[in-house]
């Protein structure tokens, strides 16, 4: 009887010695983590701080009603010059973006479906500079452009195109297939059922996927150097041609400056390029849980 015992508790000895194991290694692994998120978040509150208090303390009415005069004036240029950039990369990006998804989502297994995840992958990872030295080669010198907003847009878009394309694809995953059985029972074709009724209910996640791209392209500043330059001036309306301004070049050019007016433009460039960032994650989030809810 003591050996079938002795053989018995061995085994529950060593259950126990497996959960506490488990326990500390899971406390360890939590304690870890609730550490990195306090350093990550204290930083994000400094960086956020700092812009924000910096920034309002130099924003006034004059910086978005003058254009930028040397190291001085406001940022009137560089704001028209951002909204320019960044709508017509998403006129660019979208449309490409979007069917691309539904290409690879639909036809999942196609060799087409599996090299259009790899060229998206591999953009994602491709380095902003390199996606604006590809600019200024093929569209500043080869094409002839010269510094211009097609070019910008060209480059953002570039940038954008992944971020839209997978989450397009992600999205429509995601659509029920008794949706899609209840529209093909009722006569809809392959093209009705795609665009009618799969579309439209991924639509919240495809927008939340095209306005983290737009927050993407908006705060990006090394592709622009390379393909839309700099103007002090508004915009002229050309697509080549023509460079234009924009915020991320008014922070990464005037906080080197010394003149206290140049650094003002500065913190209120960056405090705008964040703000208008937090918006867009804000409504972002804001669409992904009303279409939870739903």
């Amino acid at each position: 009887m003591s050996t079938v015992a002795s053989t018995l508790e061995r085994p529950l000895s060593k259950r126990r010695q497996i959960r506490l194991s488990r326990r500390i290694v899971s406390l360890g692994g939590w304690t870890l983590s609730g550490l990195c998120l306090l350093v990550l978040s204290v930083l994000m509150v400094w960086i956020l701080m700092v812009v924000f208090l910096r920034g309002a303390g130099a924003l006034k009415w004059a910086t978005f009603t003058t254009i930028t005069q040397g190291n001085g004036g406001g940022l009137k240029n560089a704001i028209e010059g951002t909204l320019v950039l960044s709508i017509g990369a998403l006129l660019l990006a979208v449309p490409f973006g979007v069917a691309s998804g539904i290409y690879a989502a639909e036809y999942p297994n196609s060799p087409w479906a599996k090299t259009i995840r790899f060229l998206a992958d591999v953009l994602v990872g491709v380095p902003s500079i390199v996606v604006g030295y590809f600019g200024y080669v093929a569209m500043v010198q080869w094409m002839g452009w010269n510094f211009s907003v097609a070019g910008g847009s060209i480059a953002l878009a570039i940038i954008c195109l992944p971020y839209i394309c997978r989450t397009t694809e992600l999205a429509l995953r995601q659509v029920s297939n008794d949706l899609r059985d209840a529209a093909y029972s009722l006569g809809a074709n392959e093209r009705r059922v795609v665009l009618g009724v799969c579309l439209p209910a991924a639509m919240p996640a495809i927008l939340t996927g095209v306005l983290l791209a737009l927050a993407v392209s908006v705060g990006e500043t090394a592709p622009l150097l390379y393909t839309a330059g700099w103007s002090n001036f508004m915009w002229d309306g050309h697509l080549t041609k023509s460079p234009i301004g924009y915020l991320t070049y008014a922070i990464w050019t005037f906080i080197n400056e010394p003149f206290a007016s140049a650094n003002r433009l500065a913190y209120a460039a960056a405090f705008l390029v964040t703000g208008f960032v937090l918006i867009i994650n804000v409504l972002a989030r804001f669409v992904l849980e009303r279409r939870a809810r739903q």
